[in-house]
């Protein structure tokens, strides 16, 4: 059974004696139910917390009480939450007192300086100015006292937190004030004092001034266009959803979710261009975070201390031997993987040489410029053509030096970029015997909102494969390089002079999906092609074109990058997860963000940071406290406190999968802490999709997707598999003499 989304807050909070008796009615039979979910087939933590969380809600104390964790101020919500002011209200309150100190002796040593003409001024205006600070600091310091109090989920101890940053805006007016008459004071000629009193008074304006215009940013970014009282933040509109009324009302904040996302995509991406394929991309795009973003009260430092918990629990788990045993899957030990691992060694040098000279740059930072140098000025065209290629100088001679080949073995280069349409080289390996077709990866905005088109969309494939369905902004780009190959005459090119070698696609990323797709659209005209796929996204190929692609796809992973764990389902089930973990969670909000900056940097045993309520503690905390689904503003798709996996995803975002087999290269001591830039020693296994079904929380979770640490990992890989060969056969060889 699944909670109803409007319960059990939105109904209290419709007011009315006749509203609380049903949602406290159904309130029993909501946690009667958990109870016997709990005490049947649902087993765990989780269903003692769900218990815990209807025994909490049930408990005395008026219901309407609550708050939820996005704090309201001027009759609208922010994006910000009242546990959010501890950090921020320390800094000001030291800089605060700190101008205090020295005002104070300023004033008290040069107070006999200002007996000069308009020295009463200057004197009345440090006089007041130290009275308004001592307020200020006194105010400031029952802000953090009180944002220190209770935790993400249990705001109920922070209930005076709006009148007190009432009266702290409200003391801004005079601040401004007498700010504003210092400068006049300043600036006016008849004051004839100490230079040294006037330049004190003159610093202490521009701090003021500082201050306020710091502050004035500070409510700026924390504004939330959609935070209105007609937002989808304010559940009373919307508790029975049955209804036309309600109904209507969700369909236009939605809809105005959408138009704030688009609005904000343009202007971060307002030199990508106005094209037709950008309009769609920037159209998906916002779709794509308004339906994720749109159901939550979570603030962004509540996300953060979600997933600095997230990771602290999933560590936990690792030194767990039931969990270790339960996750470990047992995959088909294939012949094979050595052959792969150097098939994917070999064409991993294209893969990075397709992003062109600002990778090279980048692995090569003191020698790449001088390398490519002298290429950035040449003009090959009139000694080598490409057939429509858009090639650069510096790209060119980086490709040079990072696949080793020559300029005649290049047939076409282009670097052509924009929404749904990749740059891509196409060579000839004389090594391997192949053509080798290299997508890049992301690397411009239009490159993201190529990404960040997610939805999904159909493909007409000349192959018996039902659902043939895949990732929209990938499938367009690859559709494209399809096209340049084909109708261009690219491909007849390259074979025209190679009829005998083979066809093999490669990327990375972005890339990686692209071709693994490519590959797909070229099989029944090349039944030979390969592909090779370096930390491709998760969210590609429906489950049927995932399967096809086995037979002649091959991708790699490196230990816990997050692209091939990334979808829409499985951001869905991070959402859900740190909702659970943020629900269950009995420490303030600062302290998990101090140990979990503690526990990044330096390690530590995550068993003695506790996360979930725990016997006495619930009994402990102050009411009121939200639930898990009370953190949900309207009813997610995917989202079901009860079951461990999402529900089914709407039909514009299915759940998609990963290309062909996967190679994963597990970093094999992950227990301790270390830099992101440390050496790590992985091995390589055949893994499976289910192994990439959850997010995984961790510091590597970003620098294992870049290609540099991908290609440094995977040479150590293969050096030591080469070595452990030469030495056993060389064991086997001495045992046989002997």
């Amino acid at each position: 059974m699944r909670v109803p989304d409007r319960y059990p807050l939105a109904s209290w909070r419709a007011g009315g004696s006749g509203s609380q008796k049903e949602a406290a009615s159904g309130l029993v039979g909501v946690c009667a139910s958990s109870r016997a979910r709990s005490a049947g087939s649902r087993e765990g933590r989780e269903g003692r917390a769900a218990v815990g969380d209807c025994r909490v809600l049930s408990r005395g104390g008026p219901p309407h009480a609550a708050t939820m964790p996005g704090m309201v101020l001027f009759g609208r919500r922010w994006a910000i939450a009242s546990d959010d002011l501890v950090f921020p209200g320390a800094f000001e309150l030291f800089l605060r007192v700190v101008w205090w100190i020295g005002i104070l002796i300023l004033y008290l040593k040069q107070k006999e300086k200002l007996n000069c003409v308009g020295g009463a001024l200057l004197n009345s205006y440090l006089i007041v100015l130290i009275i308004l600070l001592a307020v200020i600091i006194c105010v400031i310091s029952a802000v953090v006292y009180v944002s220190m109090k209770g935790t993400i989920c249990n705001p109920g101890p922070r209930k005076s937190m709006p009148k007190l940053i009432y009266i702290r805006l409200a003391l801004f007016l005079p601040e401004m004030i007498w700010a504003s008459l210092g400068v006049a004071w300043i600036a006016d000629s008849g004051v004839h004092c100490d230079k040294t009193v006037v330049n004190a008074i003159i610093a202490t304006v521009i701090v003021s001034w500082i201050i306020i215009a710091s502050t004035v940013v500070t409510v700026i970014i924390v504004f939330d266009p959609l935070g209105g009282k007609m937002s989808p933040y304010s559940t009373s509109g919307t508790d029975h959803l049955d209804t036309n009324d309600s109904s209507q009302l969700l369909n236009g904040l939605k809809t105005a979710a959408r138009s704030v996302w688009e609005t904000r995509i343009k202007l971060i991406c307002c030199c990508v261009g106005k094209d037709d394929h950008t309009r769609v991309a920037f159209s998906s795009t916002a779709e794509l975070f308004s339906t994720y973003f749109s159901d939550t009260d979570l603030v962004p430092s509540d996300i953060a201390a979600g997933l600095t918990l997230l990771h602290q629990q999933q560590d936990k788990k690792i030194k767990d031997p039931e969990e270790v045993v339960s996750h470990s899957l047992v995959v088909s030990q294939e012949s094979d993987l050595d052959t792969e691992l150097e098939n994917c060694h070999h064409y991993v040098q294209f893969a990075a040489a397709a992003y062109g000279w600002p990778l090279y740059i980048y692995t090569n930072p003191l020698t790449g410029c001088c390398k490519i140098g002298g290429d950035c000025c040449k003009n090959r065209t009139a000694e080598y053509e490409f057939i429509g290629g858009d090639h650069l100088n510096c790209h060119f001679g980086s490709i040079l030096h990072t696949t080793g080949l020559q300029y005649r073995d290049f047939i076409h280069i282009s670097f052509h970029d924009k929404v749904f349409e990749l740059p891509f080289l196409v060579a000839l390996d004389h090594r391997k015997e192949t053509i080798v077709v290299a997508v890049r990866g992301t690397m411009s905005l239009q490159d993201i909102l190529t990404d960040l088109s997610a939805e999904s969309e159909s493909l007409n494939l000349e192959c018996e494969v039902q659902d043939c369905f895949a990732h929209k902004g990938i499938s367009q780009a690859a559709k494209y390089v399809y096209q340049r190959l084909i109708n261009d005459g690219i491909l007849s090119q390259a074979f025209s002079i190679a009829p005998e070698y083979q066809l093999v696609l490669v990327g990375h990323s972005l890339g990686a999906g692209a071709a693994s797709l490519l590959a797909i659209m070229l099989k029944n005209s090349y039944p030979e092609v390969k592909c090779y796929a370096f930390s491709p996204p998760r969210g590609l190929l429906s489950k049927s074109l995932s399967e096809y692609s086995k037979s002649f796809v091959v991708s790699l992973v490196l230990g816990k990058d997050v692209i091939p764990r990334l979808s829409v389902t499985n951001l869905e089930d991070l959402k859900r997860r740190i909702l659970r973990v943020i629900a269950h969670c009995n420490k303030p909000k600062y302290k998990i963000l101090l140990r979990g900056c503690w526990y990044e940097l330096f390690g530590g045993d995550p068993d003695n940071f506790p996360t979930e309520l725990e016997g006495g503690n619930q009994v402990d905390l102050t009411q009121p406290l939200l639930g898990e689904q009370s953190l949900l503003i309207h009813g997610s798709p995917s989202y079901n406190i009860f079951d461990e996996s999402p529900r089914e995803s709407p039909t514009r975002y299915p759940h998609l999968y990963p290309p062909g087999r996967i190679i994963h290269l597990v970093e094999d001591d992950s227990s301790g802490r270390s830099c992101c830039c440390s050496t790590s020693r992985y091995s390589a296994k055949w893994a499976t999709e289910a192994e990439f079904s959850k997010i995984l929380i961790g510091p590597k979770m970003l620098t294992d997707h870049m290609p540099d640490i991908l290609i440094r990992a995977l040479d150590s890989v293969v050096s030591e598999r080469a070595t452990c060969i030469s030495c056993s056969t060389q064991e086997n060889f001495n045992t046989n003499i002997a």
